[in-house]
């Protein structure tokens, strides 16, 4: 995975990558890689266990869902018919699939907490400068630095 980090970085110096491709496909290598190692992160109060999925906006949703069963034989895990989403997975949720515009983003992930309360974590994310929001499209969730939508729930 180093190698293809950085790849990636020599990319974005060279100006091959924007900040927000290079920023979405280190958070689709985290999701494939499963969860994060103890050693890896320092203890913070609200230790993320994993990526728990990346959500993105398409143009056809019958033909995302399509590509993501024929090519990786994910199942329908649920959906929410309103708000043309659905959600891919293996048992759980992986891939959530939004038809909306702007397409070809990846317009959310989520990181699942260990021992996630809502309460709790809002008050530390506050403590900490942040603004967690609630909203359909990203849940509860924070922004990071360059606007991309952190959704926060339990591992």
């Amino acid at each position: 995975m180093e190698a293809i980090i950085s790849n990636l970085l020599n990319r974005f110096e060279r100006g091959a990558v924007s900040r927000r491709e290079l920023i979405q496909s280190i958070a689709m290598l985290t999701a494939a890689s499963g969860t994060v190692s103890d050693a890896q992160v320092p203890d913070a109060g609200i230790k993320a266990a994993k990526i728990d999925h990346v959500s993105i906006q398409v143009s056809d949703l019958p033909r995302a869902v399509a590509f993501y069963q024929k090519m990786f034989g994910l199942t329908v895990v649920s959906e929410d018919k309103p708000n043309e989403i659905v959600r891919l997975g293996v048992g759980k949720a992986l891939v959530s699939l939004h038809h909306k515009s702007p397409t070809g983003l990846v317009d959310h992930f989520a990181i699942g907490v260990e021992k996630f309360n809502k309460d709790v974590v809002t008050g530390q994310l506050k403590a900490r400068g942040a603004n967690p929001e609630d909203n359909l499209d990203a849940g509860f969730h924070i922004k990071d630095p360059e606007g991309i939508s952190v959704q926060i729930v339990g591992a």
